[in-house]
């Protein structure tokens, strides 16, 4: 299997955990780590459900990566993401020394790795982590709008059954 094949595959695997967010009503974004040749972590957005900012996909899998390892340091392993990863996350992917991070959609609002800034390799911090942006852009943000599309909607038709109740 090619590199490329192999960088597919694992990012389609964070598209489907990015289904299993969407399921629990949180904005689908999934993220899979890979240490040699092997899945060690794997996460979804569980922010709104557990009542916790820090429950980003990124976290989750870089959490459940370490204890796989017993190491919080994550050399040498690659995480996928559906979207790039916010200011939070990115510091969490440099302090774990984390080899290579690979997103698919940009995030123009919060973006970390390159959209409104870089921490993955600003020049001050200690450890500077490899990145390449757009696997499978197009399927990933296809994802994020359908959702948002949908809780417009939701919210739209919620604000109108409100309005006829109170006429």
């Amino acid at each position: 299997m090619t590199d490329q094949n192999q960088d597919e595959l694992y990012m389609r695997r964070a598209i489907e955990l990015a289904a299993k967010a969407e399921q629990e009503g949180e904005v689908p974004v999934g993220a899979v780590v890979v240490y040699d040749g092997q899945v060690i972590g794997e996460g979804w957005n569980r922010s709104i459900g557990q009542h916790d900012a820090t429950a980003h996909a990124e976290m989750m899998a870089l959490r459940q990566a370490g204890k796989v390892i017993q190491n919080y340091r994550l050399l040498d392993a690659t995480l996928y993401v559906t979207l790039e990863p916010c200011p939070m996350c990115a510091g969490a992917m440099v302090h774990s020394r984390i080899g290579k991070v690979v997103f698919g959609a940009s995030d123009l609002k919060t973006g970390a790795a390159g959209s409104i800034m870089n921490l993955l390799s600003y020049e001050q911090v200690n450890h500077h982590v490899a990145c390449e942006s757009g696997l499978l852009e197009e399927e990933c943000r296809a994802q994020l709008q359908a959702f948002f599309k949908r809780r417009r909607a939701e919210k739209k038709a919620e604000k109108k059954a409100r309005q006829a109740e109170s006429q």
